[in-house]
């Protein structure tokens, strides 16, 4: 993920007692890969939070009650764009959520996907059922859902907004300052930062603390603890990133690992060796 955290945010790391094994179902899975991440497995006790993705939430075995703006929709699939706090309440056994990089081109075309919309949220995803469909199956494509999601998406984006987004995610744990990126870009700040939220879908510190999100995924599903992970990440202390985390994410990463969720990256063009 990289993850917000998969990162769900690495996602799915939750803020409680460690998550359950859903009866006849996979393992609990992150997968993780540039500009993305996935998670399938059991439903998510998630705190209100704030995320720095767009997030393509599906109930797998039955709605769920999404908390959002002081109101509440039933639905089985919503699109929850960034910066948005919500609360989503699980009324079955599975979910899968989907975490589109608001850099990547995919991102607006899932938006387009979404059938309905109410206040700023997708709802209804036209593949609705499809996407329901592939995540039943034993060897699951986390690839092929995100592309069922979002279609081949229409780059739109300024290329120097590009170019930044890139340097964060390559380089997590440098400072990575708004000035640094703009003098790069032959920008002004102000200009910069104005630029990449209306590009972007989300601000350049929220997006600079995903990059650090994905980093510490890699790491985590390469073995690494989670203290070295987000140190390596540019995190200043685990506070700090277990604080970040539930934060975007609902839930601790610790949660997550504890309870044997398993996180998988797929490097450069995705193969499908990996797949569960």
């Amino acid at each position: 993920m990289e993850v917000e955290l998969v990162v769900s945010c690495m996602m799915a790391i939750m803020g409680g007692p460690a998550l359950p094994e859903t009866r006849g179902h996979a393992q609990a899975t992150v997968w993780l890969w540039p500009g993305h991440a996935v998670y399938r497995g059991p439903s998510l006790q998630l705190d209100a939070h704030c995320g720095t993705v767009h997030c393509l939430a599906v109930g797998l075995d039955a709605p769920f009650t999404l908390h959002v703006g002081g109101r509440e929709e039933t639905a089985r699939s919503a699109l929850i764009p960034p910066r948005m706090i919500h609360r989503i309440v699980c009324n079955g056994e599975r979910m899968l959520f989907c975490y589109i990089d608001p850099s990547s081109p995919q991102a607006t075309s899932c938006w387009n996907r979404m059938t309905a919309h109410d206040q700023g949220v997708g709802l209804a995803h036209s593949k609705e059922d499809d996407l329901i469909d592939l995540a039943a199956r034993p060897r699951f494509d986390p690839v092929a859902a995100v592309d069922l999601a979002c279609g081949p998406g229409v780059a739109n984006i300024d290329a120097r907004i590009v170019a930044a987004a890139a340097t964060l995610q390559a380089h997590p744990a440098r400072s990575n300052s708004a000035a640094e990126l703009a003098a790069e870009a032959h920008l002004s700040t102000s200009r910069f930062l104005h630029l990449f939220n209306a590009d972007a879908g989300t601000s350049f510190r929220r997006y600079r603390m995903w990059a650090r999100m994905l980093s510490v995924g890699r790491a985590v599903a390469k073995g690494t603890d989670l203290t070295t992970a987000s140190s390596d990440a540019g995190f200043a202390s685990p506070s700090h990133f277990s604080d970040a985390f539930h934060a975007m994410c609902g839930l601790t990463a610790s949660s997550l690992l504890a309870a044997g969720t398993r996180v998988v990256v797929l490097d450069g063009v995705p193969g499908r060796n990996d797949l569960a």
